[in-house]
């Protein structure tokens, strides 16, 4: 009887440690599926602020530099329709890059990015007037050259807080940009 009742007991015994092997492994692979659902989401967002962070860097360095360019026109009183297309052409293009990073930027980044909008802002309008014939009290050709090489220190900056962002300034030689203080391992 005692071995029948032994025999019984360790069938349902071991059922029972079966059921609760089972249920463990089923919730690591549980937990490990999560992780890496996780990582390859972070790991995609990361991809479209990186692809996002240079098509708005593109965007203001094309920007600048036709502004710029159009400025030495005007200086030279060479302004042609062309030379003023090309201008707003870039004008165009960086509101609309900048109105995509603005949906997937960093609070830092999009200050970044606020700070030096506005700023070429204001020199597209100084270089406009200058332009027109109508400059404004310090909007000559050496004050906006002056304007333009700040524009360049606040792009540095701007290019330095994006690269920050993106796990890409500062990062030891050797060291991958993504690591395990920004992603969780999948284990």
């Amino acid at each position: 009887m005692v071995g029948v009742t032994g025999t019984l007991v360790a069938s349902v015994l071991s059922q029972r440690l079966l059921g609760r092997v089972q249920s463990e492994q089923f919730e690591r692979q549980q937990q490990l599926t999560e992780a890496q659902w996780r990582r390859e989401q972070q790991v995609g967002e990361l991809n479209r602020r990186r692809d996002g962070y240079m098509q708005v860097n593109a965007s203001f360095r094309r920007y600048r530099t036709h502004l710029v360019n159009f400025l030495w026109i005007v200086h030279k009183e060479a302004v042609t329709p062309d030379a003023r297309e090309l201008v707003e052409e870039a004008r165009r293009d960086h509101h609309s890059v900048f109105a995509e990073a603005q949906l997937i930027a960093s609070a830092a980044v999009l200050a970044e990015l606020d700070e030096m909008t506005a700023a070429l802002s204001e020199v597209y309008r100084r270089t406009m007037c200058l332009e027109e014939g109508n400059p404004d009290p310090d909007g000559s050709f050496d004050d906006l050259r002056t304007d333009f090489a700040r524009l360049w220190e606040r792009w540095e900056r701007m290019r330095d807080v994006m690269r920050a962002d993106i796990g890409a300034g500062d990062v030891p030689y050797g060291q991958p940009a993504i690591g395990p203080q920004q992603l969780p391992s999948p284990g």
